[in-house]
């Protein structure tokens, strides 16, 4: 058997460790991994995934209230009463299920972009395959072996294991907390998770030698495998060392919530010092054919139990992290392999869907909503899906380039085996941090679509006085100045063409007197 097929049928059953009981598995050197750990190791950001397993129902997670009449005839018995949406900060157009308060909070202040009707061409509706794709960075027709992460930089780090850890990266270059291993995490040629469950190990420190074994094929093969279980102990103490660092946590994580349990430690390990640079949670339970609300009430049932954990935890895990002084380097995105039917099923649940929206978090953020609302038929029928208004791709291309920062033709040429626009996720600076931008988060400005063709809508809102909005380029050069003048307090809108500009990436600021806010805009 060789190398590589040996640790991909194996990586995930050596030395398993548990905290606070729960296994958690070191992906200790997965070629993307390695790469994201280098430019980590420059910039010190965390990456933390979310997988909302079975299928999210991104039509009750975010509500598209002008469609509202559409929606009550296709989902009657699922739909969230009109008087019970959370509403959001600076648009009436859209809202979050009820269970969703604290994740509306973050949303008002600033910490939350959320990306519309997310997937790819020719959705599959299967679980597995589904999850597969989003997992692998493929399109629907390809079958990969390999993980969008894992992929990305492989050939950088070819000196793995041999050389790992060591003084530049001695600690695991990504945990999962939980069973098994992601395909998310696995390179073309290299599975590194090594599964660590068993406590005892975290309290052993390794001597730094192997085991010799015969000068055979399989004596090489088995020195290999047993460099890796020695790096799997001294990563064990490399996290046990971190855990004990951790600063003290907050009060705010709900009790019997699996979520919040398995954010609290990562929120305690990054607090240690442990510099590992992607963390990957999950929670499940989202396949809601049936019951998926009480029939008494639709604002409360199982997929309601569900978002009140999701919510809860990332808001805890959030105010964690600027309380502990580590918000600037912490993102986290959810995902889901797909959301469901316009039309709800006649068992209180719905089907297997396409598109859902997706959730990016965190300081630094360009908070807002990515998108427009979709339009829901007049008469939606049991076949009918929601169009993806953006590929899956593009939300990865934007985390690699933006968050990680790496290069375009590392990520088309080795990542992603393609090119995808990237979307205005993430602040970006011309010269100003978002603190110093928006030190409160009140300043509120987005634009619909986005990105645009034509033209698009700004929308802004105004506490009453002066605003100025202006228009920069890609190298923070200032175009023009799209409005200064007074305004009353309330939401406003401004339309921008852009017929006289150029395809390209471009900055919308507002200045008012509590402050500037710098969203990036993109024209296609």
């Amino acid at each position: 058997m060789k190398r590589r097929d040996f640790l991909k049928a194996t990586s995930a059953t050596l030395l398993p460790i548990a905290l606070n009981g729960l296994p958690i598995n070191t992906f200790a050197g997965t070629p993307l991994l390695k790469a994201i750990a280098k430019s980590s190791s420059k910039n010190g950001r965390v990456l933390v995934l979310i997988q909302l397993n079975g299928g999210n129902d991104g039509l009750n997670t975010l509500i598209p209230i002008d469609q509202y009449s559409k929606l009550n005839t296709a989902r009657s018995n699922v739909l969230i009463k009109e008087n019970r949406i959370l509403p959001l900060e600076g648009t009436d157009k859209t809202g979050f299920h009820p269970s969703m308060l604290q994740m509306k909070n973050m949303f008002d202040h600033g910490f939350m972009s959320v990306i519309q009707d997310v997937g790819y061409p020719n959705p599959d509706f299967s679980h597995f395959r589904s999850t597969d794709i989003w997992m692998s960075g493929s399109s629907s027709d390809e079958y990969l072996k390999s993980g969008w992460l894992g992929r990305m930089l492989e050939n950088e780090y070819p000196e793995y294991p041999d050389e790992y850890p060591n003084a530049e990266m001695p600690d695991p270059l990504a945990l999962q907390i939980g069973y098994g291993l992601s395909l998310t995490l696995v390179g073309e040629h290299h599975s590194m998770g090594l599964a660590v469950s068993d406590t005892n190990y975290i309290y052993q420190m390794v001597n730094g030698t192997v085991d010799p074994a015969p000068p055979t094929p399989a004596g090489h093969e088995l020195t290999y495998i047993r460099l890796v279980a020695q790096q799997t102990e001294a990563y064990s103490v490399a996290i046990k060392n971190a855990a004990e660092k951790g600063n003290n946590l907050g009060t705010k994580y709900p009790n019997r919530n699996s979520l919040a349990d398995q954010l609290k430690i990562v929120a305690k390990l990054i607090s240690g010092g442990l510099k590992t640079p992607v963390y990957m949670v999950s929670i499940g339970g989202f396949d809601t054919h049936a019951n998926q609300v009480d029939a008494s009430d639709t604002a409360i049932g199982a997929h309601a139990n569900l978002l009140t954990q999701v919510s809860e935890a990332i808001s805890a895990f959030q105010d964690d992290c600027s309380r502990l002084g580590i918000a600037d380097k912490v993102c986290g995105m959810t995902f889901s392999e797909f959301g469901r039917r316009i039309k709800s099923n006649g068992s209180i649940g719905t089907d297997h869907g396409t598109a859902a929206p997706m959730f990016v978090f965190g300081s630094k953020v360009n908070p807002g909503i990515i998108g427009q609302n979709p339009n829901i038929p007049s008469n939606a029928t049991v076949n009918d899906n929601l169009p993806m208004q953006y590929d899956y791709r593009q939300v990865y291309w934007t985390i690699i380039k933006d968050w990680f920062q790496i290069a375009d033709t590392e990520i088309q040429n080795n990542i992603l085996f393609n090119s995808f626009t990237p979307l205005p996720i993430f602040s970006q600076t011309l010269g100003l941090n978002k603190t110093e931008e928006n030190k409160e988060g009140l300043v509120h400005i987005q634009c619909y679509p986005n990105p645009f063709t034509s033209y698009t809508m700004v929308e802004f809102y105004s506490f009453g006085g002066y605003c100025e909005i202006k228009l920069f380029d890609n190298q923070g050069k200032q175009i023009s100045t799209l409005s200064a003048q007074v305004y009353p307090k309330g939401k406003q809108n401004l339309k921008l063409d852009s017929y006289a500009y150029k395809p390209g990436n471009y900055y919308l600021q507002i200045i008012t007197a509590l402050g500037r806010k710098t969203i990036p805009i993109i024209k296609v």
